[in-house]
């Protein structure tokens, strides 16, 4: 009866020791992982300013329209008038100060009248007034020195093959990207002469792209072959340079990720006056194509 009495305790024991303990879970399904985005990776800017006189004021626009929305460019090339603003803005200055150094500019500070030589003259003007103004704005620094990459191109007068300064004397190199033919005297540097880099490049994004560019913004504001302003020799040789640019910039700009083309109408390219109207026509046009320009860039950025 103690046996059985037992058996009975124990059976009770183990039925209340199963009561109390806790249903066992089936496993946890595994948590899905979390998959992380990859880091846009740094892309490099390059921006290709383009040749056109006065008209060149519209470029500084197009800064400020950038600046405001954070883009900064690494490397920048110009030709001509391009040059000039492509210059100052390397050497550091933002949008905003290379507006109010070009409404403070005076055309005499840039004019050095040359003297015929025996009724010959190769150009109304020398060249060295320019060189002056560009190194006087960029604290005498050299190409090489200055704080983003900077080119200027011009054309060697005896080839006709293009030339990319990025090294050395940056007013001398500015002087030679700008000395428009008959206007401008040209520039001997060594054993070589140039003139305007308009010949060859009239917007230099294949040279902004040798120089490393990965992203190029071309800014082109020669002026269009209709209805184009004619009032001066100038205007008629800048309206010649547009007309033998329009197919070398058919190709160029091809290459560029996003071209950007102020409406400046019949400006003309000696007309100094509207520098302001040039300015502001910069800013619109690079405003209007600025949701293309984040996309393509953040594509480019996500290597897309």
């Amino acid at each position: 009866m103690f046996s059985r009495r037992s058996s009975l305790i124990a059976c009770a024991a183990l039925f209340l020791t199963a009561c109390g303990s806790t249903p066992s879970q089936p496993p946890a399904a595994p948590a899905a992982q979390q998959v992380t985005p990859p880091s846009p990776r740094k892309v490099k800017i390059g921006l290709a300013l383009g040749g056109g006189a006065a008209r060149g004021f519209a470029h500084i626009g197009v800064i400020k329209a950038l600046e405001a929305q954070g883009i900064v460019p690494e490397i920048v090339v110009g030709t001509s008038a391009g040059s000039v603003v492509g210059a100052l803005y390397a050497s550091g200055m933002d949008g905003f100060t290379l507006q109010k150094t070009a409404m403070g500019m005076d055309e005499s500070t840039i004019s050095d009248w040359a003297l015929p030589l025996f009724g010959k003259s190769t150009g109304v003007l020398k060249g060295e007034a320019l060189q002056n103004y560009v190194n006087k704005a960029v604290g005498g620094v050299p190409m090489e020195r200055l704080k983003l990459r900077f080119g200027a191109v011009a054309t060697d007068l005896k080839t006709g093959s293009p030339i990319l300064f990025n090294k050395g004397n940056t007013g001398m190199a500015v002087r030679a990207s700008s000395s428009v033919p008959s206007v401008f005297q040209p520039v001997k540097i060594g054993a070589n002469t140039y003139v305007d880099g308009g010949l060859v490049a009239p917007v230099p994004v294949k040279f902004t792209k040798e120089m490393g560019a990965e992203f190029i913004i071309a800014v082109n504001i020669s002026s269009a072959t209709e209805g184009a302003a004619t009032a001066s020799s100038l205007d008629v040789l800048m309206q010649t340079f547009s007309i033998m640019g329009q197919r070398l910039n058919h190709f160029e700009l091809k290459e560029a990720d996003v071209v950007i083309t102020p409406k400046l109408g019949n400006m003309g390219s000696a007309d100094f006056t509207s520098r302001n109207q040039a300015i502001l026509a910069g800013e619109q046009a690079a405003a209007a194509v600025m949701p293309q320009i984040k996309a393509k860039l953040k594509a480019k950025q996500q290597g897309q």
